[in-house]
């Protein structure tokens, strides 16, 4: 247990495919420790280099990841099958972890409105927690819009595991482009719990200017995950049709992403000649996208709302693979509002992501009124709840 006096929060954040879960829960993280939270994020997927916390602690959980779009099958760092006993090691790993830290509130990052597969870990803290003579204050950390449910009862299922232990759900997102009730049937019925934050976006101040890094350059990104190869390649092969063609273009590769499909990605690029620069995601991002003639990128929550936070000029090709269905989503509100252009991942070829490509440089950078205060509203009210917690 912390000696330092601060009010405690302890973040659990499981990613499974891309790491957009575990970005947002970081730059969660920076707000509240900015905030004089005293913070420890707890995170059960791959380890991803370079990851910003400020002052929090970090506690990494024996990592698992899923091996098919569906999120079906879950492998363990040695890309096992995950069984029983691995499960139990887990639990008891996480179980620790809330006991060493003994946090004053404990947050949850997407469950119970996804994640389901880690109830063998999720449900045991929670009654622990609930249970305790010092029960912490539980709150969900959730995103804008939800994966469609496609099984009968999923939903009730969601909203009872929110009654049994929730105290409150914070929505990273803006009812003005899209309500929760729009992806989850039951939003009315969380009444009082649940309370929009905006969107979270890392807002820190970043060099502009002809000597920084991206300036002019066509910054092509895949998130963190290992589903964006296509894009990548395909984006490459639509240079030189587009009127940006004089620029060089920096392309992302994720972490995730395996050394022998990097360099298929780098050797494909030698294909086109000079100009084309292919590297692993970059710690600035951001400062990429505020100096970038244009970007290039999937629907991933944090890279939207980034580009809008950056006013970049902004193509966006939805992931829509598997289950997904939130990317597709948020970028066609956000297209019918003007602030960035969409090409179909189904249909993209060189040809049709060089036209909007040139429609998206034809025209203004992204502009958006979106909340993107969310991660020192989270902040806020966590403190507000704190202050009196436990209830008298």
């Amino acid at each position: 247990m912390s000696t330092s006096g601060r009010l405690r929060v302890m973040f659990y954040v499981q990613h499974l495919l891309g790491i957009g879960h575990l970005r947002r829960a970081a730059t969660l993280v920076q707000a509240l420790d900015a905030a004089g939270l005293e913070v420890c994020l707890v995170s059960g997927g791959s380890v991803v280099p370079g990851l910003e916390i400020s002052g929090a602690s970090f506690v990494q959980l024996p990592p698992v990841r899923a091996v098919d779009l569906f999120f079906k099958e879950l492998v363990d760092e040695h890309d096992q099958p995950v069984d029983d006993a691995w499960k139990a090691r887990r639990a008891d790993a996480l179980m620790q972890a809330w006991r060493n830290f003994a946090p004053q509130a404990v947050l949850f990052e997407l469950f119970p409105f996804g994640r389901r597969q880690m109830r063998f870990e999720l449900l045991p803290l929670l009654e622990a927690a609930k249970q305790s003579p010092e029960r912490p204050l539980i709150a969900c950390s959730v995103r804008d819009i939800l994966v469609g449910q496609n099984k009968p009862g999923r939903n009730d299922e969601m909203l009872a595991l929110v009654e049994q232990y929730f105290d409150h759900v914070l929505i990273h997102g803006d009812p003005n482009l899209i309500s929760f009730d729009k992806t989850f049937p039951h939003a009315e019925k969380l009444g009082e719990a649940a309370h929009y934050t905006g969107y979270v976006v890392d807002t820190a101040q970043v060099p502009v200017g002809p000597d920084c890094p991206g300036h002019d350059e066509v910054i092509v990104s895949a998130g963190g995950g290992a589903v964006g190869e296509d894009l990548l390649k395909t984006a490459m092969a639509a240079r030189a049709k587009t009127a940006a063609a004089d620029a060089t273009w920096r392309i992302l590769v994720g972490y995730t992403v395996p050394a022998e499909n990097f360099q298929s990605i780098a050797g494909a690029a030698a294909g086109f000649g000079d100009g084309i620069i292919v590297e692993r995601a970059r710690p600035d991002f951001t400062t990429l996208l505020a100096n970038c003639r244009l970007s290039i990128s999937q629907g991933g929550y944090n890279t939207v709302m980034e580009t809008l936070h950056a006013k970049a000029r902004a193509v966006v090709v939805p992931y829509a693979g598997g289950i997904e269905t939130e990317q597709t989503l948020r970028a066609r509100l956000l297209s019918e509002k003007g602030v960035l252009q969409i090409a179909d991942e189904a249909t993209l070829t060189p040809e049709t992501l060089a036209v909007t490509v040139n429609q998206a440089l034809a025209g203004p950078g992204a502009q958006s009124l979106i909340d993107t205060g969310g991660g020192p509203r989270t902040a806020s009210y966590l403190l507000d709840w704190l202050a009196p917690w436990p209830p008298t």
